[in-house]
């Protein structure tokens, strides 16, 4: 008999316990979403593009980023494997539209595009950490809150997969083959 008793004493701390801990947990959660309210209301965090994001912020955007174009962009596959006039039509394209802010082999972006936070990548680096579906999306939808607009209102999925043509040959591309594509680009 005093073993039962044992027991279910035992039982009644152990839900104690375990209720303990959910409401330090809910109360954790709820303080978090109070401080949020206050940074969000008060202002006091500095949107400024002029100040680069903290080390938390630009990982937190950065495997955001990664993660939500790798997903979205599942199963996008090239029409077929890029041929040189597609590059050659994606150049005079990239040239046109997005030069100033990701630059070229041989060619740096435009001053001002050194001001945006996050800064655009250089594509000559950066496009061989992307796959052609995944550059395919990001020309279709842009960054909400990166300067990248999306091209896919404005432009049909044909022009958009030239330009993947080209930016997926600018890692290996020299600046004078890179000049010679697509003409001038406008300054």
């Amino acid at each position: 008999m005093l073993g039962d008793g044992v027991a279910i004493v035992d039982d009644r701390r152990k839900k104690a316990a375990g209720l303990d801990v959910a409401a330090g947990a809910l109360g954790v959660i709820a303080i978090l979403g109070l401080a949020g309210l206050f940074i969000v209301y008060s202002g006091t965090y500095n949107v400024a593009a002029t100040q680069e994001h903290t080390a938390l912020t630009r990982w937190a955007f950065g495997t955001t980023f990664r993660n939500s174009v790798e997903r979205h962009a599942e199963g996008m596959v090239a029409p077929g494997p890029a041929t040189a006039e597609m590059i050659a039509a994606g150049a005079a394209s990239y040239k046109a539209m997005c030069h100033h802010c990701h630059g070229g082999p041989g060619a740096a972006r435009a001053g001002w595009a050194s001001g945006m936070r996050p800064r655009p990548p250089h594509l000559v680096e950066a496009a061989s950490e992307w796959e052609p579906g995944e550059v395919f999306w990001l020309l279709r939808h842009g960054v909400k809150m990166s300067g990248m607009p999306a091209f896919g209102p404005t432009h049909d999925d044909r022009t958009l997969w030239n330009i993947v043509a080209f930016v997926k040959d600018l890692p290996g591309m020299t600046p004078e083959r890179y000049a010679a594509l697509g003409g001038e680009r406008d300054q």
